[in-house]
């Protein structure tokens, strides 16, 4: 049976993030063919699928505009890391601040930045969904708990789509495994802090239980 949000027409919103998100891809797609850059193609292709799957669930979930939103400025952030070169280097090699480490284990970079922002963002996602399909975890440890190892899991996809790239292409900026762990440390703190934060936002009248 069709949920009954998504037999209905895209709302301004939906149709805005739309062709925000089109619009920069296209423009992504364009660059990245003029300069060469077969990995973030592969990238580009990975991300439709996700945005293609994004939409469809957040109509049957009725997910909010503003997620909609946070995941589109993600993606957008995605593709300026991979496509502005900065002093010969891209924004993804950047450092944002110099707090420690030196080379792959620099911290803090815009790399990390975008990992963390990112897989924050998909535990709101995947707690929307959650709590829409089950309204009665409301304010249960699971709401919490679930979305944050489920945007693990989604982690962990993205570091195998990375993997794919960097067997399958000759050059790439993926990194070594210090990069990956650390791209992993990052998912967990953003999946993490995002959850703290939609308890603390939840307050009192949402008491925790099992």
């Amino acid at each position: 049976m069709t949920p009954p949000s998504a037999s209905k027409g895209l709302s301004r919103g939906e149709i805005a993030v739309a062709a925000f998100t089109a619009a920069y891809m296209l423009g992504a797609l364009l660059w990245f063919l003029s300069i060469g850059n077969r990995e973030f193609i592969w990238y580009l292709v990975t991300m439709a699928i996700l945005v293609a799957l994004v939409g469809w669930t957040a109509r049957a979930a009725r997910a909010p505009v503003w997620l909609l939103w946070a995941l589109s400025i993600w993606g957008l952030a995605h593709m300026a890391g991979g496509g502005l070169v900065i002093d010969g280097a891209v924004l993804y090699a950047k450092t944002v601040i110099p707090i420690v480490g030196e080379g792959e284990a620099r911290i803090l970079k815009y790399d990390q930045v975008v990992h963390f922002y990112g897989f924050a963002v998909t535990a709101l996602f995947l707690r929307s969904i959650l709590l829409d399909a089950h309204p009665a975890l409301a304010g249960s440890r699971a709401s919490y708990i679930y979305p944050a190892l489920a945007s693990l899991g989604l982690s962990a996809v993205n570091e195998i789509v990375e993997f794919a790239a960097v067997m399958g292409l000759p050059d790439t900026n993926v990194g070594g495994y210090v990069n990956t762990g650390l791209d992993l440390v990052f998912n967990a703190a953003g999946a993490t802090a995002a959850m703290i934060a939609a308890r603390l936002i939840a307050g009192p009248a949402a008491p925790t239980r099992d």
